[in-house]
């Protein structure tokens, strides 16, 4: 069989056809066919991964809505509440991982105890915290408004503010927020070039003329020049 009948012609890039005209063989060259699924294709048409929190915040939304679900009576989530919040809260400390001591442990406020205790494991407050601040986001993303936000609720902040405080009395370890730095300026190298003209000037003044300071003398350069100025030499011809 033919190779040309069955498409192998076509396949060639440098393809031979052969003319009516006996012992007349024309060489035809078609040009490369330029792929549109590689280079800056695949870039442009793939997406770029969700980065890690999107990713946190998404599984949290589903989570909490998968107990909605489960929930004895099923909730929707336009009757959810703070309260039912909490409730979530609450629920998630069966799967906590923090030694939370109880008023009557001996270690009650020990940061680091010697042995071990049978006190319960909790969820910690800084991943509570974090997690109503994912759900938070995430409400308002799927369609929620910002004023009917469970997730922002008083109670829930009431909540949250209870658990640190006593997470951090049973754990004997203070949760402080970060003070943030404030910027400070730099003056010592313009209290350096005043004090230098300060001085300059009650000795008679340096420069031109030996009038004062000279007119920029505020910069370090000019207090400089002002310095070698004054124990330069000075002839008289």
């Amino acid at each position: 069989m033919d190779p040309a009948s069955v498409g192998g012609a076509s396949t060639n890039s440098n393809s031979i056809n052969e003319s009516s005209t006996p012992g007349v063989v024309i060489a035809t060259e078609t040009p490369p066919m330029v792929s549109q699924q590689g280079g800056a294709g695949e870039s442009s048409s793939s997406p770029a991964p969700p980065s890690r929190y999107e990713s946190q915040k998404r599984r949290d939304w589903n989570t909490f809505l998968q107990y909605l679900k489960n929930h004895k009576p099923p909730l929707t989530l336009a009757r959810c509440s703070g309260a039912h919040v909490i409730e979530f809260l609450k629920y998630l400390d069966q799967f906590g991982k923090t030694k939370v001591h109880m008023t009557g442990c001996p270690y009650f406020g020990h940061p680091n105890p010697p042995a071990p205790c049978s006190c319960p494991l909790k969820q910690a407050w800084g991943s509570l915290d974090a997690l109503i601040g994912r759900l938070r986001a995430a409400y308002e993303e799927n369609g929620g408004h910002p004023e009917s936000n469970s997730f922002a609720a008083r109670a829930v902040r009431i909540y949250l503010r209870e658990v640190r405080e006593g997470q951090a009395k049973a754990r004997g370890i203070p949760y402080e927020k970060k003070k943030r730095k404030r910027s400070t300026v730099t003056t010592t190298a313009v209290g350096v070039n005043l004090s230098v003209a300060a001085a300059q000037t009650a000795d008679g003044g340096v420069g031109s003329g030996g009038g004062g300071v000279d007119s920029a003398g505020g910069t370090a350069a000019n207090v400089g020049t002002a310095t070698s100025a004054s124990a330069a030499p000075t002839t008289d011809v």
